[in-house]
């Protein structure tokens, strides 16, 4: 992917079901670096893992900022199953990060919140425009294609896809 725009109007080329992963942290204490910087390092390890992988389920990751105390992810998943199989396989990097996380949340009493969100879209269920836009979220993850090919209007994407 790169940062040039992608002149026009572009849709995701996604086909099926798509599971949307949202992960995030709060930073409610700068100074207590031990508690949020782990996490901050084990994140593309996961990710950079889970790339490596044919067949993890894994279609794509965006890493956005919310403000200057919110960092998140969005994943987009081709499977609940392979989501839910990886985080809980005890030889992957996510149990032992999640942890180990768990362990400085709870010594840290606050220094750091987290939140994460799990939404199981199924085709038909979901659309998408980009203009003038370097590929985006689910069009990074998936491609993408002139609007032309699934509809001029939302409503037309998402009959196509239905």
């Amino acid at each position: 992917m790169s940062d040039k725009p992608v002149q026009g109007r572009m849709t995701a080329d996604a086909e099926g079901d798509v599971i949307v992963f949202l992960i995030g942290m709060r930073i409610n204490k700068f100074r207590a670096l031990r508690s949020w910087w782990p996490a901050v390092r084990a994140m593309p390890r996961m990710i950079k893992e889970l790339s490596r992988e044919k067949g993890s389920g894994l279609i794509g990751v965006q890493f956005l900022l919310g403000g200057p105390r919110l960092l998140y992810v969005v994943q987009y998943w081709d499977s609940k199953d392979k989501l839910l199989a990886y985080a809980s396989a005890p030889d992957k990097e996510h149990r032992p990060a999640w942890a180990a996380f768990n362990r400085r949340m709870r010594d840290g009493k606050g220094d750091v919140g987290f939140w994460h969100e799990t939404y199981v879209v199924p085709a038909g269920s979901y659309e998408s425009v980009y203009v003038n836009m370097p590929e985006f979220g689910l069009g990074k993850a998936a491609g993408v294609v002139p609007v032309g090919r699934r509809g001029d209007r939302a409503a037309d994407r998402l009959a196509a896809r239905a």
